[in-house]
């Protein structure tokens, strides 16, 4: 199924034929992207990577010989300049948590369209994370819950790992979800000088990828629900 290397190049993994043949179709209509291989479980996803070299793997959380999660686990290890999305019929806590701690850079629910797919694909292709809202809702109430991780703490001064007032805002920025487009556009800076905030930042507080820096920013109480 291998298509021109022009493009972003993606990978479908699902269990569910049906399911995995109508994602292969739907993303054949998306520009930009390229479907390069599909898998059937999490064995072959992680095999496939290897082979195949996608940009991008839509990965299922359910499926047999090897789950999403743990193959997600594997695929960010060894193959680090392959993002991983999940989508998923499953949205609950302990799906999202595990995703997203097995290196995941984006979380949707099969409810999700084809624009929003799309979407999600570009900003995994670009480094960035992307959460449906039913998702991030209930990221944010989970951080938000004393019982499920630490409480918001509030701004202190100075700002915690050294964090500069300009990173802190920009930190604030992304765990609001924004784009470093629109953060630049909020901020009245370029995108580069973003993108210079946003190093500092993972490199201060040992962020591997967005969504790392969004459950810093709701802990430390740099960004608000």
């Amino acid at each position: 199924m291998t298509e021109p290397s022009d493009g972003i190049r993606v990978l479908v993994a699902d269990d569910q034929q049906v399911m995995r043949e109508g994602l292969v179709a739907l993303l054949s209509l998306v520009d930009e992207v390229n479907v390069v291989g599909a898998a059937g479980d999490g064995e072959q996803a992680v095999r496939a990577v290897g082979e195949l070299s996608p940009d991008v793997v839509l990965m299922d959380l359910r499926m047999p010989v090897l789950d999403g999660v743990a193959a997600t686990k594997r695929i960010t290890e060894q193959y680090p300049s392959t993002a991983v999305i999940v989508l998923t019929t499953y949205s609950d806590d302990e799906s999202i948590a595990g995703a997203l701690q097995a290196g995941a850079r984006g979380y949707l629910t099969k409810d999700a369209g084809r624009t929003e797919i799309a979407a999600a694909i570009r900003a995994a292709a670009a480094g960035q994370s992307s959460f449906d809202a039913t998702v991030l809702q209930r990221l944010v109430a989970a951080l938000s819950d004393p019982a499920v991780g630490p409480a918001r703490e509030q701004p202190a001064a100075p700002k915690p790992d050294g964090l500069t007032s300009r990173e802190a805002e920009v930190l604030g920025l992304i765990g609001q979800g924004l784009s470093n487009g629109e953060i630049a556009g909020r901020l009245f800076i370029s995108e580069t000088t973003v993108k210079t905030h946003i190093n500092n930042v993972f490199a201060k507080i040992g962020a591997r990828n967005r969504a790392d820096a969004v459950r810093y920013a709701y802990r430390h109480g740099l960004a608000q629900p």
